[in-house]
C-alpha cells in the first residue's frame, strides 16, 4: 500500500453555508485569506453543498487571487444525488456512488471550484448499493489523471472504511464524522478506535450540535450548556464554543474539527481553542452531561 504524508490543518474551514453568508466575493475573499492566516488551510466542501452552489461561489471568490490556490487544500466530496432544478433528472434523493457518477462530480467540482484538482475526495456517505471495486476503479483512474490526489471517506463505519480499503493500492487518509457533545455516536460504536488504530485524521463535523447547544431548551441541551458555562468560567475561555472544541481536540484520535463560519470574529475564537486544556474531570462533566448519567 502507498505510504502517505497527507496532513490536514489543525482546524478545517466549511463552506456548506456560504450561501446564506451573503457576502461579496471580495468579503468571500477575505474570509478565505483570514482562515489562511490562522493557519487554516484545509477547506472543506462537498458536490451538493447549497444546492449544488456552493463550490461555485467559493471558486468565484478564489479566482480573484488564484495564486492562494496552492496555499490550501481543496478538499471535495461526493456520493450523494439531490432533487434541484439542477438536477432535472432526479425524482428522489438517492446515493450514487457507481464510477460514472464520482467522475462526473469532480469534473463538476474542478469546474466549479475553478482549480485542475482537489487535494482530497471523500465519498460523502455509506450507500448500501456502493460497488467497492467500481469506486476503486473511479479513485484510480483520477488519481492517474492527476486530477484527485487523496481520497477518503464520510461517515462511514470502520467495517464500510475496510472494505473499501481492501481494493486500494492507496491509503484513505480521512473519514469525516459527526463528533459533538449532543452526538458521541461515534465516540463509543468504535469509528474514533479505528481511527486511532490506523493513525487516520478524522474530520469533525457540527462540533457545536448544529447550533442547538447554544439555544435549545430540551433536557440534554440545559444540562450540556449549564457544565460548558462552569467550565468556561474555570478555564478562562472566552466562550463555550472554545470549551466545545477544546472537548473534541482532547480526543486521542486527534480529530480537525471544521468551522463552519464565515465571520471571522467566531473563527479566531475558535482556532484559540487549541489552547485550551481541559481536565479528564472537566472532560467527563461534558460526557456526563450529555449521557445524563455518569460513567458505569
Amino acid at each position: 500500500m502507498q505510504s502517505c504524508d497527507f496532513q490536514l490543518s489543525s482546524f478545517v474551514a466549511g463552506f456548506w453555508r456560504i450561501a446564506d453568508w451573503q457576502l461579496s466575493p471580495q468579503q468571500r475573499m477575505a474570509v478565505i485569506k483570514r482562515y489562511l492566516e490562522l493557519g487554516v488551510y484545509s477547506m472543506d466542501h462537498a458536490d451538493i453543498y447549497g444546492g449544488y452552489q456552493c463550490e461555485a461561489l467559493f471558486g468565484e471568490a478564489l479566482a480573484l487571487q488564484p495564486k492562494l490556490r496552492h496555499e490550501m487544500q481543496l478538499i471535495s466530496k461526493c456520493g450523494i444525488k439531490l432533487m434541484t432544478d439542477k438536477t432535472p433528472d432526479t425524482y428522489l434523493n438517492h446515493y450514487d456512488t457507481s464510477s460514472q457518477h464520482i467522475l462526473r462530480s469532480v469534473e463538476t467540482s474542478l469546474q466549479n471550484l475553478q482549480t485542475d484538482y482537489l487535494d482530497l475526495l471523500l465519498i460523502h456517505r455509506p450507500d448500501p448499493l456502493m460497488n467497492a471495486d467500481d469506486v476503486a476503479e473511479a479513485f484510480q483512474r483520477l488519481h492517474q489523471q492527476g486530477k484527485v490526489r487523496h481520497f477518503g471517506v464520510s461517515n462511514f463505519s470502520p467495517q464500510q472504511f475496510d472494505l473499501l480499503q481492501s481494493r486500494l493500492t492507496q491509503k484513505l487518509v480521512c473519514n469525516q464524522v459527526e463528533i459533538s457533545p449532543t452526538n458521541m455516536t461515534t465516540l463509543h460504536d468504535g469509528t474514533l478506535d479505528h481511527c486511532q488504530q490506523h493513525r487516520l485524521a478524522p474530520m469533525a463535523w457540527s462540533c457545536l450540535g448544529g447550533g442547538n447547544i447554544f439555544n435549545a431548551n430540551d433536557p440534554q441541551s440545559l444540562r450540556i450548556r449549564a457544565t460548558l458555562e462552569t467550565i468556561a468560567d474555570e478555564v478562562d475561555a472566552e466562550n463555550i464554543s472554545q470549551v466545545i472544541y477544546a472537548w473534541v481536540l482532547a480526543l486521542p484520535s486527534k480529530p480537525h474539527p471544521i468551522i463552519g463560519s464565515g465571520n471571522i470574529q467566531r473563527i479566531e475564537s475558535a482556532v484559540k481553542s487549541q489552547h485550551i486544556t481541559l481536565t479528564r474531570q472537566q472532560w467527563f462533566s461534558i460526557w456526563q452531561a450529555s449521557t445524563g448519567h455518569g460513567v458505569p
